[in-house]
This record gives C-alpha cells, sequence and structure tokens, in this order.
C-alpha cells in the first residue's frame, strides 16, 4: 500500500496534533525526523519543535507541556536531569533509573534503542603518541595544562569536567566553550589539545583521530530512548508508542554514526535522510 494511503488510513488518523522537540546537534535533529517521519506514515500529525538547547531546557518544555516528547539518552537523564552520581553499572540498570525520573515528571520513556552515544575524548594521534594518552585519566599525568574543548554544559557535568576531575583527579585542564559540532574544527586548527566529541559522530568514520578510553564509565550509558508526556500517549493511543519503539529497534550505533555523517560530511538535510534509513527498514 502506497505510503499516503497508509497514512490517510493508519491509527493515528483524527489523533490530536503532538509536537515532538529536539536538542542542539545534528543528530537529534536527524532522530526528531526519524520519529516525527515514521509517525506520519501511520496517519499521525506531527509537528517538530528543532535545535531547542540542551537536556536541561528542552526537558523544562516537556515538563511545561510545551513539547510532547523529545529523544533522549539514558544516562544524560539520570545524571545530567536527574543528579543522579551513583554509579551504574550496566545499560538496563541507567534505563531503569532514567525511566523512574521521567515517571516522577509526569512522562515516561519509551524502548531503548540499541543505539549508544556516549561522550569520548579525542586528541590526534600524534599529539596521544607524544604525550602517552590512551585514558582519560592519563590526561591528569600531564606537567602542562592541556586545553579542553567542549559544548559549554560539559563544564558542569558529572558526566564531563566534573566527573574528570572528582573521579579520575584531573584537576590540569583549561577548558574552552564551544559550540557543538565546532570541536574537531578546533582541535584540527590546533586551537584545542583534547575535544569532547560523541561516538556516533560522523567525522569519526574518517579514522585519524585517537579516542581516550574511560575505564570508569564517567560518561555512562547512553543508549537513545524517547522521553513522552504520560497524557500524550493517553491521548494518541498505543499505535503511537508502538511506531516509536519501532524505529528505536533499528537504530544501531553505527547506523546513526553514517547518517551524521551523511549530514555533517556530505551535507545532506536530516529530513531525506532519515527519510532514505526509515524506506530502507520498511518503515515507510
Amino acid at each position: 500500500m502506497p505510503q499516503n494511503a497508509t497514512a490517510a488510513s493508519g491509527p493515528g488518523k483524527g489523533k490530536p496534533p503532538v509536537t515532538l522537540g529536539t536538542k542542539n546537534f545534528t543528530e537529534e535533529l536527524i532522530l526528531g525526523e526519524l520519529y516525527a517521519q515514521a509517525l506520519r506514515a501511520k496517519g499521525f500529525t506531527v509537528n517538530v519543535k528543532p535545535n531547542i538547547g540542551p537536556s536541561e531546557v528542552v526537558a523544562r518544555e516537556l515538563e511545561a507541556g510545551d513539547i510532547d516528547g523529545y529523544p533522549e539518552y539514558t544516562g544524560t537523564i539520570v545524571a545530567v536531569l536527574g543528579h543522579d552520581s551513583r554509579p551504574l553499572t550496566n545499560a538496563r540498570q541507567a534505563f531503569a533509573r532514567a525511566a523512574a525520573y521521567e515517571r516522577r515528571h509526569g512522562a515516561a520513556l519509551l524502548a531503548m534503542a540499541p543505539a549508544e552515544d556516549t561522550d569520548v575524548l579525542v586528541t590526534t594521534p600524534t599529539y596521544a603518541a607524544s604525550h602517552h594518552l590512551s585514558s582519560v585519566g592519563d590526561l591528569g599525568k600531564l606537567s602542562s595544562s592541556p586545553t579542553l574543548a567542549a559544548a559549554p554544559e560539559f563544564r558542569t557535568r558529572l558526566a564531563g569536567l566534573l566527573g574528570l576531575e572528582q573521579v579520575y583527579g584531573v584537576h590540569n585542564l583549561h577548558f574552552l566553550p564551544v559550540k557543538i559540532g565546532t570541536q574537531y574544527e578546533t582541535l584540527r586548527k590546533g586551537q584545542a589539545d583534547v575535544v569532547a566529541v560523541f561516538t556516533t559522530d560522523g567525522e569519526l568514520s574518517q579514522g585519524g583521530y585517537k579516542l581516550l578510553r574511560d575505564p570508569k564509565k564517567i560518561f555512562g550509558f547512553q543508549n537513545v530512548t524517547f522521553a513522552v508526556r504520560r497524557d500524550t500517549l493517553e491521548r494518541e493511543g498505543p499505535a503511537f508508542a508502538d511506531t516509536i519503539d519501532m524505529v528505536s529497534a533499528k537504530l544501531s550505533t553505527q547506523a546513526l554514526r553514517l547518517m551524521n555523517a551523511a549530514v555533517e560530511l556530505d551535507q545532506q538535510r536530516p529530513g531525506p535522510v532519515a527519510r532514505q534509513f526509515l524506506a530502507a527498514n520498511g518503515m515507510i
């Protein structure tokens, strides 16, 4: 059956419109399009409010009812929104704590995707070799003060500068706040020695970087998931959550990296990239 015919007769037909939000970086824009397009193919009326800001800002909009749901990451909910610094031992535990947080704030957490997007500290192979860097803790052994470039919110997060200081004892870093997406350029220009990026970044598919290990897991477990208001779920019916879960089930870390590369490196738009993935997986 053609997609428009499916949408016209799908389970979302006649349901109230919903607004999905996204955070402020490429992968979130792609995820927003993936979920929105899949829902529209089922007949739901979906608006997207993209590029809202970091988790703290988007979560406030969700709780206020300005948006109905948004793609998020399990560990970010636990550490950044829930301010829960207790160690996490596995991805399921991260999901359970994240789900509990959302329940306390009028929302539900839908299925956890296989895809995981964690922060990772990256440097050049040359810098790593000359300074004997293999893990993030090695930064604290340097006699110099390396410059670390990252998004501004990295400064105040346990899954960030606070974790580096408190867990690894790294106190010698000079922090340079930069806009998400410009970290690699900052590294290439020599404005930073180390940058905080994401494991699903398209740039990493090109090689040429040294990823520093995080053996104490300060960056936690960051599986893609979807936070949605409980009243929205009730209004939209079970097919709404089922459709979002269907998309999440198909998302792998490598799939996200390739879609990010298509947007960041090949200059494609998030919408068509998302549509191609959904079509290839029989979801539209």
